[in-house]
């Protein structure tokens, strides 16, 4: 989930609490965990309401200064239209930075992301995939996704996915134009040859 920077001090506070989106289809999940300007966030409810539920209370709790400027925002939907409401709660830190410095692997890291990469690869539809996605990255740090998908013969959205995936180890980190490895990355690459 995006927000703007205005929010971010109210996530990290605790103040900002729900966010109202006009999502066709839900962008998010009860239980699910995002990042949102280096915190991590749990959605707690997601559910569509009426557009005339949303309260001044809500209002406050969505960091708006009244229910009108968050109708506003929203694109003055009727009264009867359907909004997502998305509850959350700020968990702390992304500890993805932390992790993606973690180099000095043990046996035990090496076996638990050894089977964490051969567990996306057996549900990938289209074979293996991770070994390749990672040496690719180490190959051509920062080169732009579309031509790393090419090298992967995959297309761009489902490589990006992948790519986020890997991030998610700690493996691999974003740059303004591409991707690299981590040196937690760096370090499994020269483990697992």
């Amino acid at each position: 989930m995006l927000f703007t920077a205005d929010a971010w001090p109210g996530i990290a506070d605790g103040s900002i609490t729900v966010t109202f989106r006009t999502w066709t289809r839900p962008q998010a999940k009860s239980g699910g965990r995002y990042r949102v300007a280096g915190m991590l966030i749990e959605a707690t409810d997601v559910r569509q309401v009426k557009a005339r539920s949303i309260t001044a209370r809500d209002a406050k709790a969505a960091g708006e200064a009244s229910r009108a400027a968050l109708l506003a925002r929203l694109g003055s939907p009727t009264a009867d239209q359907l909004v997502w409401r998305v509850d959350f709660h700020h968990l702390g830190r992304d500890d993805r930075a932390e992790r993606r410095e973690l180099s000095d692997l043990t046996p035990d890291d090496i076996a638990d992301l050894r089977t964490r990469l051969d567990r996306l690869d057996r549900r990938a539809g289209a074979g293996p995939w991770t070994r390749t996605t990672l040496r690719l990255i180490e190959k051509y740090p920062g080169v732009v996704s579309t031509a790393l998908a090419r090298h992967a013969q995959q297309d761009r959205p489902a490589f990006k996915i992948n790519v986020r995936k890997l991030k998610e180890m700690g493996l691999t980190e974003s740059l303004d134009t591409g991707y690299r490895l981590s040196p937690r990355g760096e370090a499994l690459l020269r483990e697992i040859g």
